[in-house]
């Protein structure tokens, strides 16, 4: 069973930096797209971040220049590098992967159980 482990969310004060982290746990034969979704409180969930397998990235307006989306060169783990982080960036934050399990599998799309990011002012 594959799931995907977060790490690295926190309280930061504004004008802060936090770096989360996602990877799959267990065997998986290949990833695509990467990506970083948030959702605050009374709101739906956004896009932040996401990146292709080629490295191609796309950003709302909102995070676009504060936040760098990445992946290593395995292309396992995805990180969100966030810089001068606002209040209303609080929220919790889930990365998402698409991957095939197997060869004889299809792409599925998998969630990470969300980590919480608090902005104080």
């Amino acid at each position: 069973q594959v799931q995907l482990v977060e790490s690295g969310g926190g309280l930061v004060q504004a004008g802060g930096s936090l770096r989360l982290s996602c990877a799959p746990s267990g065997s998986i034969f290949s990833i695509s797209a990467m990506a970083w979704y948030r959702q605050a409180p009374g709101k739906q969930r956004e896009l932040v971040a996401r990146i292709t397998p080629t490295g191609n990235t796309n950003y709302p307006d909102s995070v676009k220049g504060r936040f760098t989306i990445s992946r290593d060169n395995a292309g396992n783990t995805v990180y969100l590098q966030m810089s001068s982080l606002k209040p209303e960036d609080t929220a919790v934050y889930s990365c998402n992967v698409i991957l095939r399990v197997s060869f004889r599998t299809s792409w599925a799309e998998y969630w990470g159980q969300g980590t919480q990011v608090t902005v104080s002012s």
